[in-house]
């Protein structure tokens, strides 16, 4: 079943379907009304973003199919691939635009009605900045790289755009018409870095590359409101799959707890972190015991009846020593500590 958050989605990318089909016809118009080959390649621009915006489309419905047998981790990943998908595309339209600008001088056209094609392609550029700014807004909000994709893309289609608007104005001035591909080639580049950006962002995605932004923001609220029992917390990784975080760590607890004291604290971890990250969230969590005396050294619970050693100093989770798999305060592999692991969802 779909969650509220992959209907807005759906709804979202919907609506970039259909404005890009309607811009993209007011800019083959404005084409036809100029001749201007700066004009053919925002149009060119144009084409990418409606096949990838059904390509989104499309991924954000797979995306928001529930797990099943053969996808026990869900379908978030499609969200990757589309957006690789449209970061190919937007480097093949760069090359295009390069290439139609190069050989535009050797088989000139006269252009013709530039108040008309400024006044039609001004529109699309609005169009495409507000249209691309709710995207990014609404993907940041519900952790959708789609739609991050299709933002930043619908926002460098608007910059493109407004080059192409100062570029045919100059022409409009000053008679150079050269200007027209020159225009063209330095915004061919533009697109084509962006389009490198979305894949390279993609790819860290699929290689579940670690998102070092979010592992910090997770510590600084765990640093800010972490409970004494827990003595530690190491081993952590997080991986995003669409919307859906996935946690894993290990969590140490007074090796004197049994299974019900030990499942609290995780529970109190999980509900702490989701105050944060309201998002989908699962957490997989291992509960080691403390090792006396080097757990001591760290531990800050006051009535600890089983303490050999007093408290030192206070452990500061770091984004170095959370993510490693030595328990802190000893010098031993949690390998080598006995514990329970959890699964909370």
């Amino acid at each position: 079943m779909r969650t509220n958050t992959d209907q807005i989605n759906i709804r979202v990318q919907t609506l970039v379907v259909a404005v890009s089909c309607m811009l993209f016809v007011l800019k083959l118009l404005a084409f036809y009304l100029t001749n201007s080959v700066a004009i053919l390649t925002d149009a060119l621009e144009s084409t990418v973003n409606v096949v990838t915006g059904f390509t989104g489309l499309y991924s954000l419905r797979i995306a928001a199919l529930p797990r099943d047998e053969n996808h026990p981790y869900g379908h978030g990943k499609a969200e990757l691939l589309s957006a690789s998908f449209e970061g190919i595309l937007i480097l093949i339209a760069g090359m295009v635009i390069i290439y139609e600008s190069i050989t535009n001088p050797f088989h000139p056209q006269a252009l013709h009605a530039l108040d008309a094609g400024i006044s039609l392609i001004l529109g699309t550029a609005a169009a495409n900045y507000m249209l691309g700014w709710y995207c990014i807004r609404t993907g940041k909000r519900n952790h959708s790289i789609a739609l991050l994709a299709s933002g930043k893309h619908l926002q460098t289609d608007t910059w493109s755009t407004l080059g192409i608007i100062i570029g045919l104005l100059l022409i409009r001035f000053t008679g150079l018409s050269w200007i027209d591909s020159g225009v063209a080639i330095l915004f061919g580049i533009l697109i084509i870095v962006e389009g490198s950006k979305i894949i390279r962002q993609t790819v860290a995605g699929i290689m579940d590359e670690a998102d070092l932004e979010l592992l910090r923001r997770l510590i600084q609220v765990l640093n800010s409101s972490k409970s004494d029992y827990w003595i530690d917390l190491h081993n952590l990784r997080v991986i995003k799959y669409g919307a859906i975080l996935h946690l894993d760590c290990h969590l140490t607890v007074p090796w004197y707890f049994n299974v019900n004291e030990a499942h609290a604290q995780v529970d109190a971890l999980e509900q702490r972190i989701r105050q944060d990250f309201p998002q989908s969230l699962e957490m997989f969590v291992h509960t080691d015991g403390c090792v006396p005396p080097a757990s001591c050294r760290v531990c800050p619970v006051q009535d600890c009846p089983a303490r050999q050693a007093p408290m030192e100093q206070r452990l500061e989770w770091t984004l170095e020593n959370i993510t490693s798999n030595l328990k802190h305060g000893t010098s031993e592999a949690w390998q080598t500590a006995p514990g329970i692991s959890m699964r909370c969802v």
